[in-house]
């Protein structure tokens, strides 16, 4: 593996198999470093093949004193840049957490680092482990770190800084929970896992009234997203007390964060998280390019969302031509002619759904090929989310778009 030296987030990195590819790279990498760091300077080290990439929280003062943190998983990446990130990692076992943790704390004390300070390895399948570089600042992924260890690594960066020494030692480290952290860009992830998008977010909403979810972001509904930025518009952190948990509480949030003005890889997040290979958590660095083989293409739509879809349309239609019925500030009683029942035919990406829609009290029946779905109605076509239920279970979606000839755009499963 060719990389610059002071590289970051995936630039200036490039994997070489003979001589010729090797020249060719630190040519490549050089220039891009040059370019992107102001620092042409390159690093050499060993390509570890299937490796899932472990980072190790350390944490030292100007007395000699440091501890380290528990560790990182953060091996969902596209183009070498992390896009989700978990604490701890699914893949460690105790001995091996506690040799890469002793192996981060003794370069720390080597080197005298007093601040907060990441230590990167790569893992191979047998757990064995080799170092891969140290980031001496905090990183972006520092918050699932301080949910699961209960430690404000801000805090204590700027006491080490005044000369404090650590209060902190080892053993008062623990693991409590799980944590993940989203990256949520503004990309295309149906092209090569997430090219930049630009524009302006005319609708924004955070998820932040969901319980151990949180938000760092510097945008807000109005911003342009631009061109001459990083293209991330939040770290969304989601804790719970367990993987599964914590794993529940980021498609909710997920399904409950609003952007418009912009394309998003939200559709991609939200799809790894309920990926059988990612949550029996076997997954490598290699993930995205072994799970799409083909890229991105959106969420793969069963036949019970499917209906979950037409049976939500159907409604909305139905709640449209009620609306349009009303006339404000009309004093004459009219005659109700709203018809019992509507017949209609929803097509869901091609596959057409005949369904008809009963109104009822507080709820909607739509009958179509599978039976009988009630749709209870508690929301409005102005909401941004759409939480209801189908059945008894829930549904979450957002209503992007409708137009007058009767078309719906709507988000379901974090594709629109």
């Amino acid at each position: 593996m060719v990389k610059a030296s002071a590289g970051g987030g995936g630039k200036g990195m490039r994997i070489a198999w003979n001589d010729e590819e090797a020249a060719m790279a630190f040519r490549l990498c050089s220039e891009e470093a040059a370019s992107s760091f102001g620092d042409d300077r390159m690093l050499v080290e060993k390509f570890v093949d299937s490796p899932r990439h472990i980072e190790i929280q350390v944490l030292g003062d100007k007395h000699g004193n440091a501890i380290h943190l528990n560790e990182r998983e953060c091996s969902i990446q596209r183009r070498n840049q992390k896009v989700i990130e978990e604490a701890p990692s699914p893949f460690l076992d105790p001995a091996t957490r506690a040799a890469m943790g002793d192996q981060a704390v003794q370069l720390s004390k080597a080197i005298g680092y007093d601040s907060a300070g990441t230590v990167e390895f790569l893992c191979d399948s047998q757990k064995n482990f080799y170092f891969l570089e140290m980031n001496t600042r905090l990183q972006v992924e520092h918050p699932i770190t301080e949910c699961i260890t209960g430690v404000d690594l801000v805090h204590q960066m700027i006491r080490t800084a005044y000369g404090h020494p650590l209060q902190l030692k080892q053993e008062d480290v623990g693991i409590r929970g799980w944590a993940f952290e989203n990256r949520v860009y503004a990309e295309d992830p149906t092209k090569n896992f997430g090219m930049p998008s630009i524009g302006r977010l005319y609708k924004y909403e955070e998820p932040k009234s969901i319980s151990g979810v949180r938000c760092d972001s510097g945008i807000e509904e109005g911003s342009e997203i631009s061109m001459y930025y990083d293209p991330m518009i939040c770290k969304l952190t989601c804790y719970g007390g367990s993987r599964e948990e914590a794993i529940a509480t980021s498609i909710n949030a997920l399904d409950k964060y609003v952007i418009r003005g912009v394309t998003h890889n939200i559709p991609l997040l939200r799809d790894v998280l309920t990926e059988p290979t990612f949550n029996s958590g076997t997954f490598t660095t290699s993930y995205l390019q072994e799970t799409y083989p083909d890229g991105f293409q959106g969420v793969q739509l069963s036949q019970a969302d499917t209906l979950a879809i037409s049976s939500l349309a159907a409604v909305c239609h139905c709640k449209e031509a009620e609306r349009a019925r009303v006339r404000l500030n009309e004093k004459k009683l009219k005659a109700d002619r709203t018809p019992a029942a509507r017949k209609l035919v929803v097509d869901v990406k091609g596959e057409k759904v005949a369904v008809t829609v009963m109104k009822k009290a507080g709820s909607y029946t739509v009958t179509g090929p599978a039976g009988n779905v009630e749709v209870v109605d508690n929301f409005s076509l102005a909401d941004s989310v759409i939480d209801t239920q189908l059945n008894g279970e829930s549904l979450v979606a957002q209503l992007i778009k409708r137009d007058p000839s009767g078309q719906l755009r709507i988000r379901f499963k974090g594709t629109a």
